[in-house]
């Protein structure tokens, strides 16, 4: 930046010298009665225009110069504000990215830092360039001339005022055009998302009406603003042409008594025409500035957001399989719904442990109470004894395998989305081989030509959703955790499939403490201990076979479930 600055200076001492070396030049031609033939003219001639091109070779290299400083400089911070961004993406909560839509937080990390960089490169570089090469100037005129000064600044008040009146309009606008360009982006991201959604329905039309409606908001916004900007240009144009006319006729008038020469009319003219560019490009300028004001109190905004889920002990934990819930109750903020009611369970070291109820009754809502996706709003969770807010949540984490009901897998080989789930990335194929057999999607992937090395579409569009399901638990296995949580994994997959899956896991559940979610008995029925949900509270608790003998829900499910499936 320093540098650039620098840069500025010397481009413009350069610049300066060129209408004061053609006022000496004019001057001299007019006194001169050394030209006696074509020869000497000829020779004079080679003699200023070579050093004016010298003046200007020495302005273009060090605008060259600046330019490579500042615009560097912009990208350098760019690139900084980029990873400060992300960094607080990854910062932040599970609750916060359910509260904002994806299309908005990407635009903070594209549009607006975008906007921000166009300030910090060309938006700074011309402010510098404007007041210094003003400052120059206005010190090489006054001492020219100062009466003439005067005159030929008259319009520089009413240029101010203008730039002033407009750069409020043009903030307010610029935030407008932001915002409504975050929608755009979130209406776009949404459709690429469910483009399968869309066309199943026959949605398309619908679909692009609601896209062309926000797409017109936007220009209508955009072409607003460009009015606005459009304006600056002919009005600097025309006081910038009116300081000349100035120039040249009051300048004229003062050769009659000799206070000015014609090489310093000349080297007016020169210095107003200078001025043209550096204050044209002042509405483009504020343009810019009001952009970047607009982006930057957006980006704030999200860089103070701050995490409900803070880790508060970095020092190393390690899990050894038990967990509790006490009286564990949470109400979600937004909808108010009371998803999990005083809750209250025990799992022991190196238990299976089954969670099962209808579809809403909360069991996704404990699962992601256990990993600290967000902190209960009654009761505790203890962690080996220890309250979950306590421990390092980080190394917690680490030490857990979570298979989500959500599958998402990356536009990705099928390698690398296993390998993602491994704490230690040297997997070797053999590695990748044996956890694939116990996730039973191996004779899958080997049907493949390129086998681990095929290329997933987005979000593994090419497979069919077991065999997501089936990755997604090779996934979580190949991490070796200490704790296996099973989030209704195989609700895509058929009972047979089930079967094998579960049988292959036996020796990895039995030797960690493991969670199995599901709705499905057949899915739970041989861990050590069971507890039925229904509308967050839980309603019985007990083996298999204990819960058979209570006659009470579960095994209603299951009589339900074993007809179904006879």
């Amino acid at each position: 930046m320093l540098l650039g600055v620098l840069f500025i200076i010397l481009s413009n001492y350069f610049g300066v010298q060129m209408p004061m070396f053609v006022k000496s030049t004019v001057d001299e031609l007019f006194k001169t009665t050394t030209i006696k033939n074509i020869s000497d003219f000829l020779t004079l001639l080679l003699k200023i225009g070579g050093f004016y091109m010298f003046l200007a070779f020495m302005k273009g290299l060090f605008l060259f110069f600046l330019r490579q400083s500042i615009i560097i400089m912009s990208r350098l911070i760019e690139y900084d504000l980029k990873n400060e961004i992300y960094n607080q993406y990854q910062r932040l909560d599970y609750s916060f990215f359910k509260k904002n839509n994806t299309g908005d937080l990407m635009n903070r990390i594209s549009e607006d830092v975008g906007q921000v960089r166009m300030y910090l490169g060309p938006g700074v570089m011309y402010t510098i360039n404007l007041a210094v090469l003003f400052t120059m100037i206005i010190t090489q005129m006054i001492n020219i001339n100062a009466t003439l000064t005067l005159f030929v600044l008259l319009p520089l008040p009413l240029m101010s005022y203008l730039i002033y009146k407009v750069s409020s309009k043009m903030n307010k606008l610029s935030h407008q055009v932001q915002q409504e360009q975050s929608k755009m982006s979130t209406l776009i991201q949404e459709t690429f998302s469910g483009i399968r959604v869309i066309k199943a329905y026959s949605r398309e039309t619908e679909v692009k009406s609601k896209f062309t409606k926000s797409a017109d908001e936007y220009k209508n916004r955009n072409m607003k603003l460009v009015l606005v900007n459009a304006l600056f240009m002919p009005t600097i144009t025309f006081l910038i042409g009116l300081s000349t006319l100035l120039s040249i006729y009051i300048g004229g008038l003062m050769t009659y008594n000799n206070t000015i020469t014609l090489g310093e009319i000349v080297a007016f003219i020169f210095f107003v025409n200078n001025l043209t560019w550096p204050f044209a490009s002042v509405g483009w300028v504020t343009s810019i500035i009001q952009r970047a004001a607009a982006s930057q109190e957006r980006i704030n905004d999200f860089l103070k957001e701050v995490p409900e889920i803070i880790n508060m002990n970095n020092n190393p934990f390690k899990f050894k399989g038990k967990i509790e819930f006490k009286n564990v109750s949470y109400t979600y903020p937004n909808s108010g719904i009371k998803a999990v009611q005083n809750l209250s369970f025990t799992i022991n070291p190196n238990e299976t442990f089954a969670i099962i109820g209808k579809t809403g009754s909360g069991k996704s809502t404990i699962v992601n109470l256990l990993m600290r996706q967000f902190d209960p709003t009654e009761g505790e969770i203890l962690i080996d004894d220890i309250n979950i807010k306590d421990i390092n949540i980080h190394d917690f984490r680490k030490q857990t395998g979570v298979i989500p009901q959500d599958v998402f897998l990356f536009s990705d080989t099928i390698g690398n989305n296993i390998k993602f789930g491994a704490i230690d990335k040297n997997v070797s194929e053999s590695d990748l081989i044996l956890i694939t057999k116990k996730a039973h999607v191996y004779h899958n992937i080997e049907g493949f030509p390129d086998k681990f090395e095929t290329l997933l579409g987005e979000r593994g569009v090419n497979l069919s959703g077991g065999q997501k399901q089936r990755l997604s638990i090779a996934r979580a296995l190949i991490r070796k955790p200490n704790l296996l949580i099973m989030d209704d994994c195989l609700s895509a997959v058929d009972t047979e499939t089930e079967e094998i899956i579960l049988k292959n896991l036996k020796s990895d559940l039995n030797s960690r403490t493991s969670v199995i979610v599901s709705h499905r008995i057949s899915s739970i029925r041989n861990a050590d201990k069971i507890i039925v949900i229904d509308n967050g509270t839980k309603m019985e608790e007990g083996a298999h076979l204990e819960l058979i003998h209570l006659n009470g829900i579960y095994s209603v499910m299951y009589k339900k479930q074993l007809a179904e499936e006879k």
